[in-house]
């Protein structure tokens, strides 16, 4: 299987959401999982936390482990497998496999950002200096 397989098989029934519907999504509940470097985040800014409450950074090397409600290490907020969780990423690839992943540990609710903090940026929505809310 190719790179571009894997992405495609990824995002196969999937509904991805776009910049204002990450929003719509975050005031209803869901759990907004920034997995941007450190460096990203410098750049392009954090997500606001007035329109994105309860966004938190969670390393990508770590979020299969800090999103099972089941394991030993999960955040606080990972109560439960009906959690709807949404990553964000730089430009939409990597969220996506990262949310099939969660979605293959059990979390079916998992999806991500149609095009990442690029496309949250072209929308015109805004971000903030931070802090952000990282979790290890």
């Amino acid at each position: 299987m190719t790179l571009d397989e894997l992405l495609a098989a990824s995002r196969a029934g999937v509904r991805r959401l776009g910049p204002h519907e990450l929003v719509e999504a975050a005031a209803r509940g869901a759990l907004v999982v920034d997995t941007r470097t450190d460096v990203q985040r410098r750049r392009q800014g954090e997500l606001p936390r007035d329109l994105l409450p309860g966004v938190v950074v969670i390393d990508r090397t770590v979020l299969e482990w800090r999103l099972d409600p089941l394991g030993e290490h999960h955040v606080p907020e990972a109560k439960a497998d009906d959690l709807e969780v949404v990553v964000v990423c730089r430009q939409g690839y990597s969220s996506s496999l990262a949310a099939a992943s969660l979605r293959a540990i059990g979390l079916p609710r998992a999806t991500d950002l149609e095009g990442g903090v690029e496309a949250w940026l072209a929308a015109g929505l805004p971000t903030d200096d931070g802090p952000a809310d990282v979790r290890e």
